[in-house]
């Protein structure tokens, strides 16, 4: 397997991102979009895409803007701007490499996911691990006890995941004009949704959501003993695994 560190333009400036690839030719190419406030270097994207990576799927892992080694201020960022910045990473795929087939998202990153697939037309099969049916989900759930303040000051200091980040008005505003609903009725792609029962960051009713909301193809994988974050390697390549064999009916093997 090869590690290759790659720059794009991005919104935002400068975004970075790794592709894990095959030491031969990829059967395909896919996207991995990170949990929210992490990057691409956090166990979980780390170990999925090199467990992709391993079983002949190249993926590309990147920093949204405004974390890791992307540019930007992650306080102008918003869901808008995640959602943006993944087809940006698509563009640059389909120009370097190959058009993305797959399209794996954790956590708020699977709502991203959710939200750009149509516009990424090549991608076959799409990939929510512990998702949000919905990024308002997030506001309600990790921003509750700062929403006065933030509507107050038109912004608030915010500790997540033991960091810092500065959470401004209009992230809130656009999480909350974002309803994707429509676009999982609508998807039109293979999708698989994996979640853990005892996830204690976003509730297994949002998975439940995103399965029903969904047409056929669609599967359903339960993540049972796992951690929102999939802090084990053990469990980073248990999904890894599933998702290649999942994905490998939709994926046209070319690697084009």
């Amino acid at each position: 397997m090869l590690t290759e560190r790659i720059d794009f333009p991005g919104p935002h400036g400068k975004l970075s991102a790794k592709l894990d690839a095959p030491t031969g030719t990829p059967r395909a190419y896919g996207i991995f979009a990170h949990c929210f406030t992490c990057s691409k270097d956090v166990l979980a994207a780390t170990f999925i895409s090199r467990g992709l990576a391993s079983l002949g799927v190249a993926v590309l892992r990147f920093d949204f803007a405004g974390l890791g080694a992307s540019h930007g201020d992650f306080a102008d960022t918003n869901f808008s701007s995640n959602v943006e910045d993944l087809v940006a990473a698509a563009d640059t795929m389909r120009a370097k490499f190959a058009a993305p087939q797959l399209l794996i998202g954790h956590s708020l990153g699977g709502a991203a996911v959710l939200a750009a697939a149509q516009r990424v037309p090549e991608a076959k099969a799409i990939v929510t691990i512990a998702a949000p049916s919905d990024p308002h989900y997030v506001v309600n759930t990790l921003l509750g006890e700062h929403l006065d303040t933030i509507a107050q000051l038109g912004e608030a200091r915010v500790k997540l995941a033991g960091r810092d980040f500065n959470i401004r008005q209009h992230f809130v505003e656009d999480a909350g004009r974002h309803r994707l609903h429509e676009k999982i009725a609508t998807l039109g792609r293979a999708l698989l949704v994996m979640h853990a029962p005892q996830d204690d960051t976003v509730s297994m009713d949002n998975a439940t959501r995103i399965f029903e909301l969904a047409q056929h193809p669609k599967s359903f994988i339960s993540l049972d003993g796992m951690d929102h974050l999939i802090t084990r390697r053990e469990d980073a390549a248990y999904v890894a695994g599933v998702i290649s064999a999942w994905s490998a009916r939709y994926l046209d093997g070319s690697g084009a």
